[in-house]
């Protein structure tokens, strides 16, 4: 095992290539003048600035220049980075969705600007505006390699304006030095920008980045150099109180609620390079909805962390393991808990800290700490959430990671058993990514502990991958011991040796309406060591896909599936169902098509129709979705899902639905209000989630939120609530 070990480190270490050298750099010139935020670049200032322009084309080809171009120029003081920017364009006819904050950029137009700030290749900042001068903000984690790295959910103070002219637009930033991390005394970041022109259909950007790479890959940055070193953040503190009521009324119980909560968080910046999030009494209240999924598999579903404490530098908490098998870290376990009767129910937090951030120019570090409140009427434990984690930088773009969770209940609680006080994991991580990240992967080992069952308990794991123009190539062994468990971290299933292997072809044609073909064969095993190695799942299918120069996407898959039941399971949640019998193995194949039409167009669709076996029956689904765009203000989205699961008798069939109306109304850049509709017999549940927020200053809100729940068998209303939430950012 040694040798395997060293063998594969070996590897990663040859292919790891040294520093990418920059092939375009500008110079960020120092003043000590105001420039006058208005979006108008006619600061006489603007003229001595140095520019980023020559940009590139990303799509619908990766080998020219791009036909309407862009100019970045910057500038920067003591306090902040000032962005001017011009956009050359063919007209007026913008494809602007929503004036609300944090857009999606597909589908608009708008610039992003990245910046790499440890010059690391890893992580990085992202601000972008569009024309209308709508800001968006985002972190960038895990070099840009997969769309999981990419959160939206990050805030931060900072100002842009745009003014709209015949042929072109103009937007400029104040951003503060603040908002951003660095080495005090730094003289250089990486820094790249892409931009979408939806009416040129034209996806460009200043370094020039392979279409086989994501568009925010941060392999593919030049440099901006500081005419002087940075200083030190002046900023230390930033406070967040939030007050919240609440009414409530549990049909199910009777019983109703009348609330107040008041909390705070807070954070502070250490040197800068460290963050400091502190919070007490935090809400984690229905401000926020998760979209419901129908889950026909026999496993839990992650849904994505929402809450702004764990956001910061995310990847030394949540990066650890495998995301689809084995991840140690999932923040969504602090705060909720199970009860006596199996129910998923809300666990207060009652305050904790996280300490996040660069200690060297290649060391990381992240401190989590959070406290649980004890709920003996529903049997939980106040418990002490915990988690370390140190990240070294290797060679140009890879890290090696160890961590430490511990989950610790606190006091004598007689409902606990005692297996159940403590869970313990440690790990060890390396990841790599080569210079122009055509080769990617991860090795790692975790072990956990629990009170008197300390002997393997062992979670690891390998992957590579290799990615160019015409061909990429996966493979992924993942083994996970019966005994191996993290109570703070997401795990599906335990006992099982994983093997995956993806490749991937591709062709670009030079003439015609379709810019690339994929074809994909995707082949998985998974064998159960605890049964003598009984093959427990298997599947093959194969993909094509043509994308289309018109952003239109078709594509077909076919699939095979063997599925070793070890147990009884019943897919279809009628009561009193008899379930699949369990020890017995299930083969069935399945066809399927998808079409997505362009995004840019007022109507916007997509439809995947499938069908095929389950198991020893069939299944027929239909997954379809429309957005209309009444830009800027209003826009009306509708997703619908159809399952018919025919079984044999005696087993049970069923129709399952999941509709999801949608409808968002941005009166202006500052008050929006959006309501959802999910109906899912699946849960027989009809929920409405109903949100009117004002952003009455920067990033600082006042929400108020109707929520109701009806059981959709018999159609009786379940919980009802209604929220009214201020928060307010404070600088100190």
């Amino acid at each position: 095992m040694t040798k395997i070990l060293g063998a594969l480190a070996l590897l990663f270490f040859n292919i790891t290539a040294f520093a990418q050298n920059s092939e375009k750099s500008f110079t960020v010139k120092y003043i000590s003048e105001d420039i006058i935020l208005d979006g108008v670049l006619d600061d006489p200032i603007w003229g001595m600035a140095e520019s980023a322009n020559t940009f590139q084309q990303y799509f619908p080809s990766d080998s020219t220049a791009a036909g309407a171009q862009s100019d970045i120029k910057m500038l920067y003081d003591e306090k902040n980075l000032y962005v001017g920017i011009r956009i050359n364009t063919i007209g007026k006819n913008y494809v602007i969705p929503s004036l609300e904050r944090d857009f999606r950029a597909g589908g608009n137009d708008n610039i992003s600007l990245l910046f790499d700030t440890f010059n690391d290749g890893t992580n990085a900042f992202l601000f972008g505006i569009n024309p209308y001068g709508v800001r968006r903000e985002a972190l960038i984690t895990n070099g840009g390699a997969g769309t999981e790295g990419f959160t939206t959910s990050w805030d931060i103070k900072w100002k842009g304006e745009s003014v709209i002219f015949d042929d072109y637009y103009t937007a400029e930033m104040v951003i503060p030095l603040t908002s951003f991390k660095f080495r005090e005394g730094e003289t250089k970041w990486r820094f790249n920008s892409y931009r979408f022109d939806m009416q040129s259909n034209e996806q460009s950007t200043w370094i020039k980045i392979p279409q086989n790479q994501l568009i925010f890959n941060l392999a593919f940055m030049g440099d901006m150099i500081f005419e002087k070193p940075l200083g030190k953040s002046r900023t230390p503190l930033a406070l967040i109180p939030y007050v919240n009521g609440i009414t409530t009324n549990n049909f199910d119980t009777g019983e109703s609620l009348n609330n107040f909560k008041v909390g705070a968080d807070a954070k502070i910046s250490i040197g800068n390079s460290l963050n400091l999030d502190l919070t007490l009494n935090p809400d984690f209240s229905t401000v926020e909805v998760d979209n419901f999924i129908t889950n026909l598999t026999r496993f839990e579903i992650a849904l994505p962390e929402r809450r702004q404490f764990f956001i910061d530098n995310n990847d030394l908490f949540g990066g650890f393991g495998g995301g689809r098998d084995a991840n140690p870290f999932f923040s969504r376990r602090i705060g909720i808990a199970t009860d006596t009767a199996g129910n998923t129910i809300e666990n207060r937090i009652i305050g904790g800290l996280r300490l996040s951030g660069k200690i060297n120019n290649d060391l990381r570090l992240g401190f989590l700490n959070l406290q649980t409140e004890e709920d003996s009427e529903n049997g939980i434990a106040s418990n002490n959430n915990m988690m370390f984690s140190l990240q070294q930088k290797m060679f140009s773009r890879s890290n090696l990671g160890v961590f430490f969770i511990n989950r610790q209940a606190v006091g004598a609680s007689d409902f606990l058993p005692k297996d159940e006080e403590f869970n313990r994991v440690m790990g060890i991580d390396y990841n790599l990514a080569s210079e122009d990240n055509s080769w990617t992967g991860k090795f790692y080992l975790h072990k956990s502990f629990q009170p008197e069952d300390n002997e393997g308990n062992y979670s690891l794991g390998f992957n590579l991958g290799k990615n160019t123009r015409n061909f990429s190539a996966f493979v992924d062994v993942v083994k996970i011991d019966e005994e191996f468990n993290s109570d703070l971290g997401f795990i599906p299933r335990t006992d099982i040796i994983k093997l995956v292997n993806v490749f991937e072809a591709r062709i670009w044609p030079k003439k015609g309406e379709i810019n690339n073909y994929e074809a994909q064969i995707f082949n998985e095993f998974v064998w159960r060591p605890g049964l003598d190695y009984q093959l427990g799942d298997h599947a093959i299918s194969l993909e094509t896909t043509a994308e289309f120069k018109s952003l239109e996407q078709l594509s077909a898959q076919f699939s095979r599936r063997y599925v070793f039941l070890t147990q009884d399971f019943e897919p279809t949640g009628n009561e009193g169902a008899i379930a699949l019998p369990g020890n017995l193995g299930y083969n069935f194949s399945s066809f399927g098509m998808s079409f997505e039409s362009d995004r840019r167009k007022v109507f916007s669709y997509s439809i995947e129709p499938s069908f095929g076996g389950f198991f020893n029956g069939n299944r027929y689904s239909l997954e379809t979705g429309f957005d209309i765009r009444l830009q800027p203000k209003v826009r009306i989205g509708f997703n619908a899902q159809y399952d018919r699961i025919a079984l044999p008798q005696p087993y049970s069939s069923a129709d399952i639905f999941l509709i999801s109306p949608r409808l968002g109304i941005t009166f202006s850049k500052s008050i929006f209000w959006s309501t959802l509709v999910q109906y899912s017999n699946q849960r027989d549940n009809l929920g409405i989630n109903s949100r009117l927020q004002w952003r009455f200053a920067p990033l600082s809100d006042l929400f108020i939120v109707y929520n109701d729940n009806y059981s959709v068998d018999l159609f009786a209303p379940r919980f009802r609530s209604i929220n009214l939430k201020f928060s307010y950012w404070l600088n100190i």
